[in-house]
């Protein structure tokens, strides 16, 4: 059993773990580098010849512990070995910046780490809600309240999958590297974090480990004078043994647990960030088949729709992580690209006709599942990252009540989209971080397009755009699009769309043209709406009949 570090700190709320609910500070935490035995980490009575869990550097193969002259993947670094810790208890009694809770997409008490919302309050729960949601294998970060860290950082774990195990491993891994950059991000030094899977997701305790030990390696490698501590921390002596067998591996502290690292290693490793390695990124020297293929272009990479403010970023960063339920779409690397390249140079020389009736350029060929998903993640992640104040202050795009159905609604104003002074890039943005919310679930859209036709509006290659990086589940989950005072040119815009882009989503554009009848699919009082689209309708219906807002109680009349 775990024999817990006596301490003199006050007691905190929260369940019981082994260290008593006391606050426990780091320097009553033993280093990875100060461990020398089994004694250290505070067992009595277990059985050190588990033969389930043998360790790691009583021998090696053939008994020989040299490594075959090979270089050592991980060498010993006493400096970052100072930096490791391993703990026996719930993170959240460890007084450090950041602790890590493990949950879900909708960041719920339900599916937290046992104990954490206990400990830290209601307050947490309530920020939490606040958040929207997060994505697998991101992390989002709040305040810890009653707990003695700093920060809580919340990060969702994939679920794992045989047939899926390399995407799963990635999106592990990007759980780890998101939490420790969010600490780097805020400031922060010292985090405790527990194993980042749950019983539920079906993912194996030991590979699990392994992506854990070594996605934090290789983030130390280049950030370690930027972090003070790192403490893995256990609830049962199963994942104990576990980390205890593994952490030689990719922390030796000598060079003999270098030595037998190098043949006790999986062949697989990750790349320098700690990912799996996918064999479609290795070099391959099967030629490819000889046909008449057109020229590349010369970023064949680049996906058609970068031109609106697609912003690149290294592998450290969650964009480059792709759901596993789109790896099986995956074809042939070198097949993909050619009909890619194909695709392009088929839309390049094709004749344009919304373009030459002045609906812009449809042109590009169309984005996979694939591609779509990981477009879109790469907005959502820059989105989090800005402060859109400005953009949400002109009340172009934002958040109504439900419609009749119960079913959120978004608002649209068309009068509010001044096309000279508006940033079309952190539109776009300031759009996808408002709708991610919402289209998690069926949803419905207000446009209001009442006096929009006096100011410039976006073509339909900007539409069509905006609509990729909304992506597919924003199509499925889309239930109507309510268009307020519709015009003849507006019309036929949708017109257009519906035959050049879209068959499925623009066919549920719903045309009203009264308030009053726009009241029977969203009640009044769930929308906020602008004082101008009430003088609309009463200009555009010739007065017929009087407007009253049951919640101000005025009635909106004819100017004279």
């Amino acid at each position: 059993m775990y024999r817990g570090v006596p301490t003199t700190t006050t007691t905190r709320g929260g369940s019981p773990t082994g260290s008593g609910d006391s606050v426990v500070t780091l320097d009553q935490v033993p280093k990875w580098s100060d461990v020398e035995s089994r004694s250290t980490f505070g067992y009595e009575n277990e059985d050190s010849s588990n033969p389930f869990f043998p360790d790691p550097l009583t021998s090696s193969p053939d008994g020989d512990n040299s490594g075959n002259g090979m270089v050592a993947r991980f060498p010993v670094d006493h400096e970052i070995n100072s930096k490791i810790h391993l703990w026996r208890g719930n993170p959240w009694n460890l007084e450090v910046d950041a602790v890590v809770n493990s949950t879900n997409e909708n960041l719920d008490e339900a599916h937290s780490s046992p104990g954490l919302h206990a400990a830290a309050g209601p307050g947490l729960a309530e920020e939490c809600a606040a958040l929207g949601g997060c994505r697998t294998g991101m992390a989002k970060v709040t305040y810890a309240y009653d707990l003695p860290a700093r920060r809580v950082i919340h990060t969702v774990g994939p679920k794992y999958a045989v047939k899926y195990h390399t995407a799963a491993e990635n999106a592990l891994s990007h759980c780890y590297m998101a939490c420790l950059e969010l600490l780097f991000d805020n400031g922060l030094q010292s985090i405790a974090m527990g194993c980042i899977y749950t019983e539920a997701k079906n993912y194996p305790r030991e590979p699990a480990a392994h992506v854990a030990i070594r996605t934090v390696r290789r983030f130390l490698e280049k950030q370690k004078d930027k972090l003070t501590a790192v403490v893995f921390c256990t609830t049962t002596s199963t994942d104990t043994e576990i980390y205890k067998r593994l952490l030689p591996l990719y922390f030796p502290r000598d060079k003999h647990e270098e030595e037998v690292a190098m043949s006790k290693l999986p062949a697989d490793v990750g790349d320098e960030n700690g990912d799996t390695v996918i064999d479609e990124r290795k070099i391959r020297i099967k030629p490819l088949p000889k046909k008449n293929i057109p020229n590349p272009p010369e970023t064949p990479e680049d996906l058609p729709v970068s031109e609106v403010g697609l912003v690149r970023r290294n592998s450290t960063y969650l964009d480059s992580y792709l759901d596993p339920a789109f790896m099986s779409l995956i074809k042939d690397p070198d097949q993909r690209r050619r009909e890619q390249w194909e695709k392009t140079a088929q839309a390049q020389s094709g004749f344009n006709c919304a373009k030459m009736l002045g609906f812009g350029d449809l042109g590009g060929p169309p984005l996979s599942a694939a591609e779509e998903y990981s477009l879109h993640s790469r907005y959502l992640a820059k989105a989090n990252s800005l402060n859109l104040s400005e953009i949400a202050e002109m009340k172009i795009v934002y958040r109504g009540g439900v419609d009749s159905e119960g079913r959120p609604v978004m608002v649209v104003v068309g009068a509010h989209f001044l096309l000279r002074c508006l940033d079309l890039e952190r539109f776009v943005l300031h759009v996808i971080k408002e709708f991610e919310p919402v289209i998690q679930k069926p949803f419905s859209i207000v446009y209001f397009h009442s006096a929009a036709s006096l100011q410039m509006q976006p073509d339909l290659g900007f539409m069509r755009r905006l609509q990729q990086i909304l992506g597919r589940k924003h199509e499925r989950n889309l239930h109507e699009i309510y268009v307020l005072h519709p015009t003849l040119h507006l019309k036929a815009v949708v017109l257009a769309m519906q035959i050049m882009v879209d068959n499925v989503t623009w066919k549920k554009v719903v045309y009203v043209d009264r308030l009053l009848q726009l009241f029977k699919y969203v009640p009044r009082e769930q929308l906020t709406i602008p004082d101008f689209v009430f003088q609309h309708d009463l200009e555009v219906n010739g007065g017929k009949g009087l407007i009253v807002d049951p919640r101000t109680k005025y009635v909106y009349q004819r100017p004279s």
